[in-house]
């Protein structure tokens, strides 16, 4: 879990990754090991704790009602770069092959990016804060 987290940060600094970028990343991610993680469960008879089913809680910032209205979702998703996304995509995909990280806790480690991503996104104002690059503590 560690090395694919520090993986992860490396890359996203390394590559200034955007937030929009980051969370479509995990995003896809958090949806492909839950599914996997739901039908291993489904066979087996087995419940997933909610902490890995759900979102991790955040705080809210107020809402902007009147920016988030001047927001094109469909424009700012042809602007993102996809090759950035797909090195990001690769390296999450390859840390949990190669290092055989349990669907479990591969989906402990997003669900945490996840939260982490959805506190940035609830603080934008402006479409451009989208591209910031993502500003992650030394500590994280």
């Amino acid at each position: 879990m560690t090395t694919l987290h520090e993986r992860m940060v490396h890359m996203v600094r390394q590559l200034d990754i955007p937030v929009l970028e980051a969370s479509l990343v995990v995003s896809k991610y958090t949806r492909i090991l839950l599914e996997a993680l739901q039908k291993q469960a489904e066979n087996n008879g087995e419940r997933i704790p909610e902490e890995l089913t759900e979102p991790l809680p955040i705080e809210l910032a107020e809402p902007d009602e009147q920016a988030l209205k001047d927001f094109d979702l469909d424009r700012l998703l042809e602007v993102v770069d996809e090759q950035r996304m797909d090195i990001l995509d690769t390296l999450i995909r390859n840390t949990i092959n190669e290092e055989e990280i349990a669907h479990a806790d591969s989906l402990l480690v997003m669900r945490t990016w996840e939260r982490d991503l959805r506190q940035m996104l609830s603080q934008v104002k402006s479409p451009g804060q989208l591209f910031s690059p993502m500003q992650i503590p030394e500590d994280h």
